[in-house]
């Protein structure tokens, strides 16, 4: 089977996650690595093991490399949409972090770049892969709690990097809780109910705590299904508590609370059955399935099979998201899709 090459775009701590799994993948060769700085290349390189490969600080020589085949795009939020671009209209296929876009115009851009060039997208909402999602969606699909009326998803995330002066915490490069993090539960709520949001609205605030982000690192949403479902998604990047990513499906034959199944299936219940398995519970990097996100992802270049997300489908997640910051904004309800 034909070994692919990779180019990883970004040396941060996701960027050293898909390195890894790249490695550990038998069908792919890391062999470009970009930054803007040749010693922060180097060190890199060095902790990673990456003795053969090229080092570049010119984005446009890496996308010529001909070697290369796929992109990971694991850069800051602010420039997906211009690698992403570029790197479609190199020919590579392209694996891109989240949020792929900061606006609805970079987003439709993306979209439109990678659909006429005609190459592979995926997009990094990696919990899909998480085991218990996994499991949960399955539950859903085999009736376990009936027809979904109500849904909530919390991000929850005090992540200690996110200190003043960095750009997590800076509007022009993160954007919002949302495209930073909160996207993540936007996702997870379209991929467990099954159905797609339409209409949001959202309120946000600002602690005392953290007072330099330059945008509301609270923000809660109410939510409507097209199935006539409603829900809550809410993120939080100030919270003073361990990390959350709490979980509940409320259908008309049972519930789901994280990792306890309450259902019709199971007559004389008298309290909510365990499920013994791995939970996205952590915010470390570390900790998240990015391996089987990229075996997928690799499997499915070379047999042609589907992507999911690929960037098609991540527009709808990130289209919900533009729409709950817009509302936040505006103290009114949104619709969706979004038109401009």
């Amino acid at each position: 089977m034909q070994k692919l090459g990779v180019g990883i775009i970004g040396v941060g701590n996701v960027a050293k996650e898909h390195i890894r799994a790249y490695q550990r993948n038998p069908h792919t060769e890391v062999v470009a690595l970009y930054s803007r700085t040749r010693e922060t290349l180097e060190a890199h390189a060095a902790q990673l093991g990456l003795s053969s490969c090229t080092l570049y600080t010119d984005l446009d020589a890496l996308l010529a490399d001909e070697r290369v085949h796929l992109v990971s795009i694991c850069t800051p939020n602010h420039v997906h949409a211009a690698q992403t671009i570029a790197a479609a209209r190199a020919g590579k296929h392209v694996l891109i972090e989240k949020p792929v876009a900061l606006n609805l115009a970079d987003l439709r851009a993306m979209d439109a770049a990678v659909r006429e060039a005609g190459v592979r997208s995926m997009v990094s909402f990696v919990l899909r892969r998480n085991p218990l999602l996994r499991i949960l969606r399955r539950q859903v699909e085999d009736d376990a709690i009936g027809e979904i009326f109500m849904a909530e998803v919390d991000y929850w995330h005090s992540t200690p990097r996110a200190v003043a002066g960095h750009w997590m915490t800076q509007k022009e490069y993160a954007g919002s809780v949302f495209l930073m993090g909160g996207c993540h539960a936007v996702d997870a709520a379209r991929f467990l109910v099954g159905s797609e949001i339409v209409e949001v609205f959202a309120l946000s605030t600002k602690g005392k705590g953290r007072p330099y982000y330059e945008y509301d690192p609270t923000v809660s949403a109410l939510v409507r299904f097209a199935t006539g479902a409603i829900g809550k998604i809410s993120a939080c990047m100030e919270c003073v508590m361990p990390y959350a990513f709490n979980i509940v499906l409320m259908g008309h034959k049972g519930t789901i609370r994280d990792n306890r199944l309450w259902s019709h299936k199971f007559a004389g219940q008298t309290g909510y059955v365990e499920i013994p398995t791995v939970l996205p519970d952590s915010g470390d990097v570390a900790h998240h399935p990015f391996q089987e996100e990229i075996d997928d992802f690799v499997e499915a270049i070379l047999k042609g099979l589907p992507i999911q997300p690929d960037l098609p489908d991540a527009v709808k997640t990130h289209e919900v998201v533009l729409a709950i910051d817009r509302s936040a904004e505006t103290g009114q309800p949104v619709s969706l899709p979004l038109k401009e």
